[in-house]
């Protein structure tokens, strides 16, 4: 961590797998277009442990556990600088403790805001916008909240590491909060970029910091109307035969295949030399790492994209 003494009053925004991949996948998408790159990997492996082994033509490998890192941009405007932490895992025990640990790095980094992001479930149906929700640790990041036409959340609670997090800081005396992207609950356990974009939208607006989101809204627009044809699918086969279309884990599994063809594997290997020589691009082969479903077995070499400065 050699940038510690030129950061520029840091924020910090935490990302974690969850509901709807919303926080993960808003995530990697700032890292992507901003154009980070790694400041320091989080130890954190006494908060982990193995929970099973994998298993390769029928041979064991060794395990890893999960990891954390944090990746920096400095702004060039010099207003205040993003690192952003990227969990592989929430620690099954210890979150408090987890959290504890992270602030205190935080705070050695000069952090004095921190932001988690998350899904909010609801009825909504994939075709219409997504709402954000927010919750504030302090008034002065509620009332921004509010001039961004967030919806405050009044009596809730924010489950998992996206709200202890906050509340470690704000134990310690920091500012921040949670923006939480609405998805249809219908498909909670599927990726929702729709969410993810609503969030990164809200929080480029309140950090004054330009994103490119033509790429998120893309890729919105197509889960959006595979989502929305398979509803109505679902919907006119129960009406008629009374028996559900086939779920879309089903329609997924049909497509899948255990094995890289030798086109993918060229397709990964080109979109990994275009993102190492334009780091804004790997947003790109996330997408295809994510559609081959292959991205955790490519995890660590794709984050090895932002070792070092762009």
């Amino acid at each position: 961590m050699d940038n510690e003494q030129q950061l520029n009053d840091p924020w910090l925004i935490a990302a974690w797998p969850g509901m709807g991949a919303v926080a993960i996948s808003a995530g990697y998408y700032l890292m992507a277009k901003l154009g980070m790159h790694l400041l320091a990997e989080f130890p954190a492996r006494e908060f982990f442990d193995l929970e099973r082994v994998e298993v390769k033509d029928g041979l064991i490998l060794t395990s890893v556990l999960p990891r954390s890192r944090l990746f920096l941009w400095q702004n060039p405007a010099h207003t205040h600088d993003l690192i952003v932490f990227i969990g592989e895992a929430q620690p099954p025990t210890k979150g408090a403790a987890f959290c504890a640990k992270l602030i205190s790095l935080a705070q050695k980094l000069r952090v004095q805001r921190v932001f988690t992001f998350a899904a909010m479930a609801t009825q909504m149906r994939p075709e219409h916008n997504s709402r954000v929700f927010g919750a504030a640790i302090d008034r002065d990041t509620l009332a921004r909240f509010k001039r961004l036409d967030v919806q405050v959340l009044d009596d809730a609670q924010i489950s998992g590491l996206n709200g202890v997090l906050l509340g470690v800081a704000a134990d310690n005396g920091m500012k921040g909060g949670c923006l939480l992207g609405e998805m249809p609950h219908v498909f909670s356990q599927f990726p929702f970029p729709k969410a993810s974009l609503a969030v990164l939208r809200t929080f480029s607006a309140m950090a004054a910091v330009a994103i490119d989101f033509k790429e998120l809204q893309n890729q919105s627009r197509q889960v959006e109307k595979g989502l929305e044809e398979f509803l109505h699918r679902l919907e006119n086969s129960v009406g008629v035969t009374g028996e559900p279309a086939a779920t879309p884990e089903e329609v997924e599994s049909e497509k899948s295949s255990p094995r890289l063809s030798d086109r993918d594997q060229q397709q990964l290997e080109d979109l990994f030399a275009v993102a190492r020589i334009d780091r804004s691009r790997a947003y790109e082969l996330k997408q295809a790492l994510d559609r081959l479903k292959v991205f955790q077995a490519y995890e660590d070499r794709f984050l090895d994209l932002f070792k070092q400065p762009g």
